[in-house]
């Protein structure tokens, strides 16, 4: 029996390994490099590629555990999925799931932050002001609920085309460092020189920085649902996830190095927009003759515009999802006439991204990007403590032939790292915001399942849980 017959699938096998390895690295590329590679800089000085790399191997050992859970169980509900087959506690599987939810809708504010002060840098406004910037991320997530609203079907050949936009961005900064590195101009012994401003050890700066660099190797647990769209998955889908893995983080370093070599330390930790992400000020310091720089913020504009859309997305089809399983609302799980969108959870998602983004713009001492790129973090790597923990708990099922399996030890490496870097150790005092934020919305859900339980005992005298959770999403 072929590996592609051991797992069934109603969909279309279109995905080979070129495709699947664009599709990956798209899914991994996107706002994290463009918002935290500044700040990770500012804290380590120019051992910034080591955060990146420490991220990747956190990363990449949480994606064995993926991998054999994708494997075993081949359907979309993803972490809600494992959580619920492992521990079967239906407030525990809400809780990963709403988890999710807030962690798109965290990431696509990040991205609406970032795209805000590049779209207005792009058309001229070289210190956007801070009005001017929430009016704009405000009004991008309108049209983002606007355009979900309306539907969205995706493809992935145009996934591929936005990969490789992203992908061409970054290249201009790796090309950038490169030429002034050739030319004489780039310091390229700043890659080894450890700095801390805070006069924290290299352990400790780096466990914050390698906090700050996880938002950015995000996205890879998404690309296990493509599982089922592979050809020869079990033989291509590991290697492929790896080697995406890879690639990104190759990407990520380089960089990282491009940035230490070509910006003067004091103004790494101090850059022209914080809210814009430092590599416009490679692109500006390294080829000042160079026009690219008008250029440049359209790109990072273009590069998450995508992101966010599939963040909003995925957190309004899941709160649709929860409230027809009956673990939220049901009001939340209304259907607009004629589009079939979830009209009632796009609305919930966004009003939740509009206030949080307000909140954070206008109340926190904070950055706004690192402040919600941090919470993102913070929340995934709670979900992907929970996961690695799954994947050993359900050894006890039986795995089905052929399938991926990590080695025993790796699960478990995986969820001591998460565990340890959501701890307040791995954050400085001013992002301790990041656990407030965290904190207020999964309180939000935590009251909305109250409120189901309630009505639920009430009114239809039926229990609070999940009843199809395989179709989740």
């Amino acid at each position: 029996m072929s590996d592609t017959e051991t797992m069934d699938s109603d969909l279309k096998r279109v995905l080979g390994p070129k495709l699947l390895l664009l599709f990956i690295v798209g899914d991994i590329l996107g706002a994290g490099v463009y918002a935290v590679t500044g700040k990770i800089a500012g804290q380590v000085g120019g051992v910034a590629w080591l955060p990146f790399l420490v991220a990747f191997a956190v990363a990449t050992v949480t994606a064995y555990s993926y991998l054999e859970l994708v494997t075993k169980y081949p359907q979309a509900a993803g972490a809600a999925l494992y959580t619920h087959k492992a521990f079967g506690i239906h407030f525990v599987t809400f809780m990963v799931a709403f988890t999710v939810v807030c962690s798109g809708i965290t990431s696509a504010s990040t991205s609406a932050n970032l795209l805000a002060a590049n779209l207005l840098i792009g058309f001229g406004d070289s210190e956007p002001s801070t009005a001017m910037t929430l009016t704009v991320a405000l009004g991008f997530m309108v049209l983002l609920a606007l355009v979900n609203l309306r539907g969205v079907g995706e493809s992935v050949k145009f996934n591929v085309i936005l990969t490789l936009v992203e992908m061409s961005a970054l290249a201009i900064v790796i090309g950038i460092g490169v030429w002034v590195i050739a030319r004489g101009d780039g310091d390229l012994s700043r890659v080894t020189a450890f700095e801390s401003p805070s006069d924290k050890g290299l352990f400790m700066a780096v466990t914050i920085a390698t906090a700050i660099a996880f938002f950015s190797m995000v996205g890879f647990e998404d690309a296990v649902n493509m599982v089922e769209e592979t050809r020869n998955p079990l033989k291509i889908f590991p290697r492929t996830m790896f080697t995406g893995l890879g690639v990104a983080v190759l990407i990520y370093m380089l960089v990282a190095i491009s940035v230490v070599a070509v910006i003067p330390p004091g103004q790494i930790a101090n850059p022209t927009n914080t809210e814009a992400g430092i590599l416009l000020d490679v692109v500006k310091i390294g080829a000042p003759d160079i026009p690219i720089d008008k250029l440049f913020p359209f790109l990072t504009v273009f590069a998450v515009a995508n992101t966010a859309l599939i963040n909003m997305l995925m957190a309004s089809r899941l709160v649709y999802g929860l409230a027809k399983q009956d673990v939220l609302p049901r009001s939340l799980g209304k259907i607009l006439p004629g589009r079939r969108s979830p009209w009632t959870a796009i609305l919930f998602t966004t009003v939740l991204a509009l206030g949080l983004i307000s909140y954070v713009k206008l109340d926190s001492e904070s950055s706004v990007v690192i402040a919600l790129s941090g919470t993102t973090a913070l929340l995934l790597l709670a979900v992907f403590s929970v996961v690695n923990v799954a994947c050993l708990v359900l050894r006890r099922d039986p795995t089905p032939e052929g399938a991926f399996r990590a080695p025993t030890y790796l699960p478990l490496v995986g969820a001591l790292c998460c565990l340890y870097l959501l701890g307040p150790w791995a954050r400085l005092e001013a992002d301790m915001v990041q656990y407030k934020i965290a904190g207020g919305l999964l309180s939000i859900g935590v009251v909305l399942w109250a409120l189901t339980w309630l009505t639920n005992r009430g009114i239809r005298a039926q229990k609070t849980g999940f009843r199809d959770i395989d179709h989740l999403e």
